[in-house]
């Protein structure tokens, strides 16, 4: 069952933001309908020197995990 609060949390937004010239969706034409995004802590992201970088790195643990589920039979660990 969920708790329902009893205090509304503050409102942080400040009443000096001016949002009146602002267009919805204006950059949304730049990702395709199929764009999956994916943020990365600064940690991670500090790793990568570009997106094609990050890209290859994750296709390498792809190929690799994907390599490994085969030659145990397909399992996966419970963890």
């Amino acid at each position: 069952m969920r708790k329902v609060r009893s205090k509304p949390e503050p409102d942080e937004m400040l009443p000096e933001y001016d949002f009146s010239g602002g267009v919805r969706g204006k950059y949304a034409s730049r990702f395709a309908k199929d764009t999956i995004m994916v943020v990365l802590d600064p940690d991670v992201a500090e790793v990568f020197p570009d997106p094609n970088s990050a890209n290859k790195a994750l296709r390498a643990l792809g190929n690799i995990i994907r390599d490994r589920t085969r030659k145990i039979g397909g399992r996966r660990s419970a963890g």
